[in-house]
């Protein structure tokens, strides 16, 4: 396995960017998915779902993400189970990257 340190270039700059739009994306998606589960519509839906975009700015971690779209779940008395959100982020995960795939 090569060393990388500080002065190593990345390994793959356009392929880290891809991946972090397709987080984005994914994030976007599940928020909209809980969204509609909550019965939030219009502004409210859009709003929910830029806010579980911003967690994974504020905390990259997929884990933040997923706590925060199932406790929100939970909060709203939504019969959900954690392996149901984690499929979903999958599934959420694996369109993201093929509808960037296909726009490049």
């Amino acid at each position: 396995m090569p060393i990388v340190d500080a002065f190593s270039p990345d390994p793959a700059p356009e392929g880290n960017a891809l991946e972090i739009q397709a987080a984005a994306r994914r994030n976007h998606m599940m928020g909209l998915w809980a969204a509609e589960k909550m019965g939030l519509a219009g502004d409210q839906r859009e709003s929910y779902a830029r806010a579980v975009e911003r967690v994974h700015t504020d905390r990259p971690s997929e884990e933040d993400v997923i706590r925060k779209v199932l406790g929100d779940l939970v909060a709203s008395n939504i019969p959900v189970r954690e392996g149901e959100v984690r499929t979903k982020a999958a599934e959420f995960l694996a369109q993201a990257r093929e509808a960037l795939k296909n726009a490049s």
